[in-house]
């Protein structure tokens, strides 16, 4: 019961908000009393901190298993990026922002465990990318995994880029572009063409 009530509030949550959705609509959405919620949660802060720590495992997790399966770093980003626009149903109500504002402390925790994985997920791309010669030899990976992750953190917030004028997708897919174009070689940037041609 405890795992049916994460699962549906995480569902909630990115859909329509962190601070909108509250504890009488995820009662409603599964069709229990809220009093069957408090046995397993103290208040919604418990709540949320479960359900963006379940998130965080799967996106995590999800994540792993692209990079096992993946031949290169580019195909990779994509699969990666693709993942995560599905597992955050598009980011319409810019949650990740949500969660900063409303939630700090929860934040705070999520933000350390992002990063840390990130950071290391990016450098092993990025040194996967430079022993198959499609990146450049002589970048930093510890500078270009801290933009990277900087860049995609930054791209989320809704008050540099305000969804009337940017859609999420795309504005995830020109980052990926930008953060690739910059570290290619001449074989990368070919492969990388090749690519967006046929997807």
């Amino acid at each position: 019961m405890k795992e049916t009530i994460i699962n549906r509030a995480t569902s909630l949550f990115l859909t329509l908000g962190f601070k909108s959705v509250t504890m009488d609509d995820i009662a409603n959405d599964l069709g229990m009393s809220k009093k069957t919620i408090y046995n397993y949660f103290d208040n919604k802060i418990s709540l949320v901190e479960a359900a963006t720590t379940h998130l965080f495992k799967k996106i995590r997790d999800g994540i792993k298993d692209i990079k096992r399966k993946s031949l290169d770093p580019i195909t990779e980003l994509h699969d990666i990026k693709i993942f995560l626009m599905n597992s955050l149903k598009g980011e319409k109500t810019s949650p990740y922002h949500q969660l900063q504002k409303y939630y700090p402390s929860i934040h705070k925790e999520l933000k350390i465990k992002k990063f840390d994985f990130v950071l290391e997920s990016t450098k092993k791309s990025l040194q996967k990318g430079v022993n198959q010669g499609l990146f450049r030899k002589k970048i930093n990976l510890e500078l270009i995994s801290r933009l990277y992750f900087n860049g995609i953190t930054g791209i989320r917030n809704p008050e540099i880029f305000p969804t009337e004028l940017f859609n999420p997708v795309v504005l995830m897919e020109s980052y990926s572009e930008y953060h690739l174009r910059a570290i290619v070689t001449k074989k990368g940037l070919e492969k990388l063409e090749k690519f967006y041609l046929n997807n």
